[in-house]
Order: structure tokens, then sequence, then C-alpha cells
């Protein structure tokens, strides 16, 4: 739908977790998200972006909740003297082959993020970041106390601890200091992959808003096979998260929330003893309606 100078949109972050890997769905060879226009006949934005995700990508849509409202002034490098306006959904499904017309794919998230990725420990690119970041702080002194404050809290230096939640910031951040490609930046090792106009934004605000719903909504489950183990359940939430977790609390948290129950089945593809296979108890969903469901990050 077209207005005057203005368009609007509709972006889909579609996310998968994949061999213990976070990945999103993209279009253009891994440099954009499915997009595509708003337009009268499509009965709501939910069945728009639907209609356009099947279109471009092949791939069914399955859980779905609007993200934001992006529209901010001079969002992309094309036709600057339209305004586009960009309603963006977070979509949560298990990974298919996608068979669409702009060369869809699924890219894993720390393609974009590598900053994120705290399973292995503190990456070694932040220390690159942190010092173009430092750099930034000492350009401006009488900004200089503030700047460093910011610095230290987004990315958990001296004395803060590491947020996994403030994606966005981080990346706003760094876009701020121009370290980026999308802010002009050259393009240099552990940077992450540039995306088309803000498609990197939006993909960490999807990022954000999911690590954070994790921990109070079983959302978890919709990227997650029938039947599963507490290995595979914990490896996911640790893929999303970008954190190792302590494993027998987040068996207790488990128990805890009474979210999952036994099949009555094992699987020996562990490579050790057999696993008991578990299934979400979907009767969780009336009898947590008003307490809500969580899955509480508990780190080593």
């Amino acid at each position: 739908m077209t207005t005057g100078l203005a368009h609007a949109e509709l972006i889909a972050v579609l996310s998968a977790v994949t061999g213990d890997e976070p990945r999103v769905m993209t279009v253009r060879s891994g440099n954009a998200l499915p997009s595509g226009p708003f337009e009268l006949e499509h009965r709501s934005l939910q069945a728009g972006l639907r209609e356009w995700v099947r279109d471009q990508t092949g791939h069914p849509v399955g859980y779905l909740e609007q993200l934001y409202t992006f529209a901010d002034r001079d969002r992309t490098r094309e036709n600057a003297e339209v305004r586009t306006i960009s309603i963006s959904y977070l979509g949560l499904v298990r990974e298919q082959a996608a068979p669409g017309a702009r060369s869809p794919g699924w890219h894993g998230w720390y393609e974009y993020f590598p900053w994120e990725d705290h399973r292995r420990g503190r990456p070694d690119v932040l220390s690159c970041i942190v010092e173009g970041l430092q750099g930034w702080v000492a350009a401006e002194p009488a900004r200089r106390e503030h700047r460093q404050r910011r610095v230290d809290f987004t990315f958990g230096l001296e004395g803060a601890a590491w947020n996994e939640d403030l994606t966005l910031q981080r990346y706003e951040l760094m876009y701020e200091a121009g370290l980026v490609t999308e802010a002009g930046s050259p393009a240099h090792d552990g940077q992450g992959r540039e995306m088309f106009a803000d498609h990197r934004r939006i993909l960490a605000t999807g990022i954000a808003r999911l690590r954070a719903k994790i921990k109070y909504r079983p959302v978890v489950f919709e990227l997650m096979p029938e039947s599963f183990t507490l290995l595979q359940l914990q490896r996911t939430v640790e893929a999303l998260a970008g954190l190792t977790l302590h494993k027998p609390n987040f068996r207790r948290l488990i128990d805890q929330q009474e979210l999952i129950e036994e099949t009555g089945e094992t699987t020996s593809e562990t490579g050790g003893r057999p696993a008991k296979l578990f299934r979400y108890r979907y009767a969780v969903l009336e009898e947590r309606a008003l307490a809500g469901s969580k899955l509480p990050l508990s780190r080593n």
C-alpha cells in the first residue's frame, strides 16, 4: 500500500534452531529478511505476512507475533524520496528447505552477530569491538563519562554483567560508533555479516525479543520436535541465549514448571546410554494462562 511518499511493508524474522544453532530465514542469498507490501486485499497484517513468506520462501509459518514498526527516515539506500514503514513480525518454526524464488536460505544468527555467542566463552572479537568503542568514547571529551558508562553497561565491562537481552542495544551502539558496515565502516573480520538497509537491526530486535521471552513464556517448544531429550531442550535454550547453562539447575527448573512429560520412549542417538524422550504438556497453556510459564536462564 503506497500513500504519497510513504510505503508500508511487512517483514519477517523467521527463526529456527537446527543442530544446536539458531538460524534465520533470509532472501537475497542471506542479505535480507523476507518482506513484501501490505495490500488492501490482505485480510490482516498477519495474513499478508504469511502470504509473502510463503510466496518468497515456500516455508510455512507457525507461531507469529508482531515485533516492532520501523519508520525512521532514510532507512534504505534505495529511492530515498520514498519513506518505507516496516511492520515486523517474529516467527518460530522448525527448519525446512525453502524452495522460493528469491534465493531463500537459512543462515546462523551468529554470522551476523558473532559477538553474541558466549557458549564457548567470551568471543575474541569483543576485544576489537571494545577497542573501537574506546576510540569513540575518547573522541568527545565532554561526553566521555556518559559514553563510557553506556559501553560498560551494554558490553558487560568494569564489573557489569553480560546481559544477553541487550542484543539490539549493542548493535545500535556499534552503529552509533561507526563500527558496522551499515554505518559506513570498512568491512573487516569479526564485524558480522552486513544486511540490506536496516535488516540487521530488525534481526537484532527479534533476537532480543526471543531471548527475553523464553524466560517467561514456553515459546521455545515451538522450535522443538514433537519428542526430545532434556539435553536437546537445554542445548536449544543455550543456542538462543548464547550462553552455557548449569545442567542440574536447568533440569530442576524444568521439573518445577511441569512443562514437559515423559513419552515412555527412549533414544540412543546421544551416543551413551539411552536417554528418555519428553514432550511438551500442551495442557499447561490453559493451566498457566494467568500465571505464565517460564524457562529462567541459570548460568554456569
